[in-house]
């Protein structure tokens, strides 16, 4: 009797498009692309779950349904609630320095078109006043109530969150790769069986690393100025940050990870790096000059 060779481990790649950027996941695996196909289509499915829940991008989404009962507390689906919940307590951290509720002045910077449909959503909501303490949770009822109109805005943690749980939705395989825009969550090993390689593009030239990773079951994401000019800025004074090009957030999670990496970016470059220290994440800080630092790596 003949014993067939077990099959090669390939990386085997799917790519998707879903809240405004491209997804790539790769899974190093011997089994059929087919079974993998099935597995990796339910991952993808919740990037666009998070982003009919949590975009402030459509009218209809979970997260603008708020504005039409402004006052009352609103039960919520677990995901929004957890994402508003993060997002609150990054807001207390920071002092208010990143606020999910500044969705209303990026509206009025022209964040405010939908890329599927390019329909313009601007809520008319005054863009200055509000704060995240204008926002009230209840977690025993999981409810969420705004206390005067105002535009939350999440694009700085759900991201991280569609990545976590597709990272879950694929937890039988041992070796993944999952990238959303540069943000990305690894497990395990790459097809040569060596912890995953993450390069962080240089903020100032293009197609160019300016640093690069060896990591694995962990988060690695990116904030930077240098994709959306102007679009992290500090809540309190609405002035974007000037002493730091990028910020790169090594966490257990993407959400984490993403989260941190604007809040850091956000603070600056002194007040960020205290902030990294106090959260025990490892981080790296590109300047506009591209001078690096690395925290904790």
């Amino acid at each position: 009797m003949t014993t067939r060779p077990a099959a090669p481990r390939i990386a085997q790649a799917f790519a998707s498009v879903s809240m405004d950027t491209g997804i790539t996941i790769q899974v190093v695996t011997n089994e059929s692309r087919d079974v993998v196909e099935q597995e990796v289509g339910r991952a993808l499915a919740w990037f666009e779950s998070v982003e009919r829940i949590c975009t402030r991008f459509d009218p209809n989404s979970e997260v603008m349904q708020l504005l039409d009962r402004v006052g009352k507390p609103v039960q919520v689906s677990t995901l929004l609630f957890e994402v508003v919940a993060f997002a609150l307590d990054l807001a207390e951290q920071s002092g208010g320095a990143f606020d999910p509720t500044i969705g209303a002045h990026m509206q009025r910077l022209g964040f405010d078109t939908n890329y599927r449909t390019g329909e313009v959503v601007r809520s008319q909501v005054d863009a200055i006043s509000a704060s995240y303490r204008d926002v009230k949770l209840d977690h025993r009822r999981r409810t969420i109530q705004l206390r005067r109109p105002l535009v939350l805005d999440l694009n700085a943690v759900a991201k991280g969150l569609a990545i976590d749980l597709a990272a879950n939705a694929l937890q039988r395989f041992a070796d993944v790769c999952i990238e959303a825009g540069g943000d990305l969550y690894v497990r395990g090993r790459n097809a040569a069986g060596e912890a995953w390689r993450v390069g962080i593009q240089h903020p100032r030239a293009a197609d160019v690393l300016i640093d690069t990773l060896h990591v694995t079951d962990t988060a690695v994401c990116t904030s930077g100025d240098y994709e959306r000019l102007g679009h992290i800025v500090d809540a309190r004074s609405h002035q974007s940050t000037t002493d730091l090009a990028s910020v790169t957030v090594v966490a257990p999670t993407a959400m984490a990870a993403d989260g941190l990496s604007t809040t850091a970016m956000v603070l600056g470059r002194d007040r960020g790096r205290a902030f990294l220290e106090q959260q025990a994440v490892g981080g790296v800080f590109v300047a506009p000059d591209g001078g690096l630092t690395r925290i904790n790596l």
